[in-house]
């Protein structure tokens, strides 16, 4: 269940509430009953691993690109073109 941070607009007192997505927002202080509203902060999201940084997937991507690329329109070219020929004889 997530947790959120509340602050009221009147008296400034700042507080976590664990909410579900579902629930709704929280709007009156518990402390003044004033209104509140939602703080947002960073988020805890971490990419580790291979690919999420731009020198990982430059190098390799281009490379099997140009190499692949170069084969697969030549094979495609050569089949396409007997394949035509059989299905015309």
């Amino acid at each position: 269940m997530p947790t959120y941070a509340y602050a009221c607009k009147s008296c400034g007192h700042a507080f976590d509430a664990a909410q579900s997505f579902s629930d709704p927002s929280l709007t009156e202080c518990p402390r003044c009953q004033g209104p509140l509203r939602k703080q947002y902060g960073s988020i805890g999201v971490t990419f580790n691993g291979s690919g999420f940084y731009r020198t990982d997937s430059r190098a390799s991507a281009n490379s099997g690109a140009a190499s692949g690329a170069g084969g697969s329109s030549a094979a495609s070219s050569s089949s396409g073109a007997s394949a035509p020929a059989s299905a015309a004889s």
